[in-house]
């Protein structure tokens, strides 16, 4: 499939080649002219294991942003594969996918498998599922697939990644992240937390939020920092009330906004601190480029 949208890739996450392009390109496509492209080399991205604990499928990417860099995918597409893929969400998947996009990669794909016959069933989309399913060995990678790069990752070894500042390939294991803050000087009071846009706004992601929430509201705690909500579409947005999860969200003191690009392209004026002003700000948006959320030059984003 060819888009017009750097998130197109996000259909890798249903075993989907989908590029996005530029307008000129797109005219070509809807004028039935052949689109060509140089042919891509394919890096290979091995998974084993399983996510377990607090580990999500965005840490899959952020680790392969640390290992790769922002140009390590540049005229490649990124292929996924290994018994670790089924331990994925198809959602996940997406996640996983869509932030190809910051370390340069044409696209990136998963292998066609349950948990996206199941998320196509799950979202009314049955005959597609039961089609995709006659077809499966046929949307898979072939035996003994050549790859002119393979990464491997130990799903199981995997710790939770914060990825940042000012750029999506400085990986920082979970572990790891305070003292390295410290180290570089980076300010550790965190002044806002940004959740959802494109990247991480599923029912899943959202869920994993509002439990803790639900957590800490049981102890009487609320949240510290400002706090925002974006949700990923109208029907997750619908979900989240329908389940009480944005109750949830509002009670521990987020702020949950409309389901659009919002902060993650800018569209945020803020008033708790001046332009300037050095603070950190950590968000699950795929883009932390200086300047990008708010026009401030001196965000420490992640």
């Amino acid at each position: 499939m060819i888009g017009t949208d750097s998130h197109t890739p996000n259909g890798g996450g249903l075993a989907g080649v989908c590029i996005g392009v530029g307008g000129a390109d797109a005219v070509d496509v809807m004028a039935d002219i052949p689109w060509e492209l140089k042919c891509p080399k394919v890096i290979g991205v091995k998974l084993t294991g399983e996510l377990k604990d607090w580990t999500a499928p965005k840490d899959v990417i952020l680790k392969v942003a640390g290992i790769l860099t922002v140009k390590g995918g540049t005229g490649a597409i990124i292929e996924y594969f290994g018994p670790g893929v089924d331990s994925i969400s198809c959602t996940g998947m997406g996640t996983i996918c869509n932030m190809g996009a910051e370390i340069g990669a044409t696209t990136s794909v998963f292998p066609y498998n349950s948990r996206m016959s199941d998320y196509l069933k799950a979202t009314r989309r049955e005959g597609v599922a039961s089609l995709a399913d006659d077809f499966a060995e046929n949307l898979v990678s072939d035996e003994g697939a050549h790859y002119d790069q393979v990464v491997e990752i130990n799903l199981s070894e995997l710790e939770p990644h914060v990825n940042g500042p000012f750029t999506p390939d400085l990986a920082h294991p979970i572990s790891h992240l305070g003292k390295n803050a410290r180290d570089a000087g980076w300010p550790t009071d965190i002044r806002v937390a940004l959740i959802g846009s494109c990247t991480n706004s599923s029912y899943e992601d959202m869920s994993r939020s509002a439990s803790i929430a639900k957590q800490a509201l049981e102890h009487g705690v609320k949240a510290k920092s400002q706090f925002t909500v974006t949700p990923g579409s109208e029907q997750i947005r619908a979900t989240l009330e329908r389940d009480g999860l944005s109750e949830t969200l509002r009670s521990v003191g987020g702020l949950v906004l409309a389901n659009a690009c919002g902060p993650c392209i800018g569209q945020w004026k803020r008033h708790d601190v001046s332009k300037g002003e050095k603070n950190t700000i950590v968000t699950s948006y795929n883009r932390n480029f200086t300047g990008r959320n708010d026009a401030n030059p001196t965000d420490r984003k992640s």
